[in-house]
């Protein structure tokens, strides 16, 4: 009798169309809490506006006025390069020119004087007191009395350009600041001879900084989701938890090819008044796509099957298993911002909804954690 019993039992099991069993791994569920889509990069801080004051005249650098650190304003004399060689040029210049318009003068005097015998020798051809001869003579004199003075004072002219040429060099060897700002390098030293016929030497830079730009570089996979004026923020090395917020300024076009990654410089300015960030200061950047606060969020590794041809909105299809009690029912959800490690659940599941973990997402996660990849963020919950 008792075999019996047990023989129907199996059948009868056996016979029993198969029910999804309770879920033999983990299950997590639909809680409230704050998430962030961000894409990140690495970055370097570099002063928004700055200018390197280099030399425009060869010669001995004679003397720099100012110190690495020192705040300086528009005008103020930076440097002193040896002005004697230019001076004396300037001099040679002034002294041909008194010779010239001592030669002018002379030579005026000439044309006057040629004029004269012009006129007369014209007044007495009439009267034929005079040949045709001389009358032609003193007007070949005349002529040439004019060009001479012309020469000569086209001859100043020239003098005069050089002179200004000379001029403005001389001026060249006094180095002004063309801006405020803070002299925060100095590429030469005093006594150091400065060769500007071929390139123009660096003596020092001056930059503004009180604004800063973070010079960030963007995989080519993430920069077509940036655009001008997004909301960004960056942390730097031994800056604990505090973040500097900025917008995009620019995304530049021409990228950068690095070990065969290409990446793409995008400009982001931030208030540095109270300087702590200083030029070369790696920056970990976070461009933020979107936010949200106290919203339903479901771990991703919930997540499963993606059904794109059920998207609507802005929000993504997926399918997920929910799990009540012994039963596991399969259903679609639609998903906002998403993140490494959540997703914002925009229809489909309830609070506190349980939903079946994919161990194998799981798995992948923790490799992405591993690796980590742009746009993984962390919401607070």
């Amino acid at each position: 009798m008792l075999a019996a019993a047990v023989a129907a039992g199996a059948a009868y099991r056996y016979l029993q169309p198969e029910r999804k069993a309770a879920v033999p791994g983990e299950t997590v569920s639909v809680s409230l809490g704050d998430i962030e889509e961000n894409v990140t990069a690495q970055g370097k801080l570099e002063p928004k506006e700055y200018v390197d004051v280099g030399a425009q005249v060869t010669g001995q650098l004679q003397k720099i006025y100012v110190k690495i650190g020192d705040d300086v304003r528009a005008g103020q004399l930076l440097a002193q390069i040896d002005p004697r060689i230019y001076a004396a040029r300037v001099a040679a210049d002034e002294a041909n020119i008194k010779n010239l318009q001592a030669q002018l003068a002379g030579q005026q005097a000439q044309v006057v004087f040629a004029q004269q015998q012009y006129d007369r020798n014209r007044e007495l051809l009439q009267s034929q007191g005079v040949s045709v001869q001389d009358f032609q003579n003193s007007e070949f004199t005349l002529k040439n009395a004019k060009a001479t003075a012309a020469a000569i004072q086209a001859q100043i002219e020239q003098v005069e350009s050089t002179l200004n040429g000379d001029k403005t060099n001389l001026g060249f060897t006094k180095i002004f600041a063309s801006m405020d700002g803070t002299m925060v390098d100095q590429k030469a030293r005093e006594g150091q001879t400065l060769n500007a016929n071929q390139t123009t030497p660096t003596i020092l830079q001056l930059a503004k900084l009180d604004t800063m730009t973070v010079r960030a570089q963007v995989a080519e996979a993430d920069v077509m989701r940036l655009s001008r004026d997004m909301a960004v923020y960056f942390t730097t090395l031994g800056s604990g938890e505090r973040r500097w917020q900025g917008k995009v300024r620019q995304i530049l076009p021409t990228p950068e090819v690095i070990n065969n990654v290409v990446l793409y410089n995008v400009l982001v300015d931030v208030d540095n008044r109270d300087r702590q960030l200083m030029t070369g200061m790696s920056t970990q950047m976070f461009f933020v796509l979107g936010k949200a606060e106290q919203v339903p969020l479901l771990p991703v590794n919930a997540l499963g099957q993606r059904l794109r041809g059920e998207d609507q909105g802005r929000g993504q299809a997926y399918k997920v298993k929910l799990v009540s009690g012994a039963d596991v029912q399969e259903k679609t959800v639609h998903i906002g911002l998403r993140t490494r490690r959540f997703a914002q659940v925009l229809d489909g599941l309830a609070l506190g909804d349980r939903v079946q973990a994919n161990s194998d997402n799981g798995d992948k996660a923790k490799n992405r954690r591993k690796d980590p990849l742009p746009g993984g963020g962390v919401p607070r919950l």
